[in-house]
């Protein structure tokens, strides 16, 4: 029996409106009056999380979410951290450095903003989404006390299929690196992925992987589904997603999110 759902947010909970549909809403307040659990799995800060966790009433006492691609999962009531992995500020640095050499926009996120040395339509982006402050400024200038907790090279597709191969082996052998959207290219700790983020949760819920259902679209994605009891891609879902998926849903213009909790979990 699948006791808990992680669902990513971006292309597979919310639709192209950045909204949850009404049968999503009520698939989901079903589940919880079930006594199971849903936790949003997501690539962004907690601050672009906030306001679709008081939507879907998530402030349980076991209530949690896994932000910034795994990097933090944090409780939802007690803002306990449970689990947390940050990059250095000398790993800016020196994937700044990369992408002067590859020519590629770059920013890097804090848990209340956005650094970039250059302010960017992509960088835009991501403020915009997740209702967080761009703060522009020299790499070299900031403080040694800020906590970056992911890097990323964002720029237009083909501009990032073009650099992608061209990334250094002892830059992939030292990062987790996502495509986590067409633009975004994402660098975190080694050992971050939603996998683990998720595998904490269930480990502080008392839940074996047996008992998870992990939903997604995309790269960023692919770990969750991996580890997952049930590893579902969505309709819209990247290929390789799909294919390393145990179920395809629909896609998340289709309530895919919903025909998942009403087929396996209610």
């Amino acid at each position: 029996m699948y006791k808990l759902i992680a669902v990513d947010m971006d292309g597979t909970l919310l639709n192209e409106k950045k909204e949850i549909s009404k049968r999503s809403l009520k698939a989901i307040y079903r589940l919880k009056e079930k006594g199971k659990k849903l936790v949003l799995a997501t690539g962004r800060p907690l601050n672009g999380v906030m306001r679709y966790i008081e939507k879907l009433n998530l402030y349980d006492e076991n209530d949690y979410v896994v932000a910034f691609n795994g990097a933090l999962v944090q409780s939802t009531k007690s803002k306990e951290i449970i689990y947390n992995k940050p990059l250095s500020l000398s790993a800016y640095k020196e994937l700044y450095k990369l992408s002067l050499e590859l020519g590629v926009n770059i920013h890097a996120l804090t848990d209340q903003s956005v650094l970039t040395p250059k302010n960017n339509p992509f960088t835009q982006i991501e403020s915009s989404i997740n209702q967080i402050p761009i703060i522009e400024g020299a790499v070299e200038e900031i403080d040694a006390s800020t906590i970056i907790v992911k890097v990323m090279f964002v720029d237009e597709p083909d501009k990032l299929d073009e650099i992608i191969p061209k990334l250094p082996a002892s830059i992939k052998n030292k990062y987790t690196i996502l495509r986590s959207a067409p633009y975004f290219l994402e660098f975190l700790d080694k050992t971050v992925n939603k996998g683990t983020g998720v595998s904490a949760v269930a480990t502080q819920l008392g839940l074996n992987r047996e008992e998870v259902i992990c939903v997604g679209d995309a790269g960023n994605d692919l770990d969750m589904i991996r580890y997952a009891g049930l590893g579902v891609a969505m309709g819209n879902a990247f290929e390789e997603i799909k294919s390393e998926a145990d179920y395809v849903t629909y896609s998340n213009e289709e309530d895919g999110v919903a025909y998942v909790i009403e087929e396996f979990m209610l």
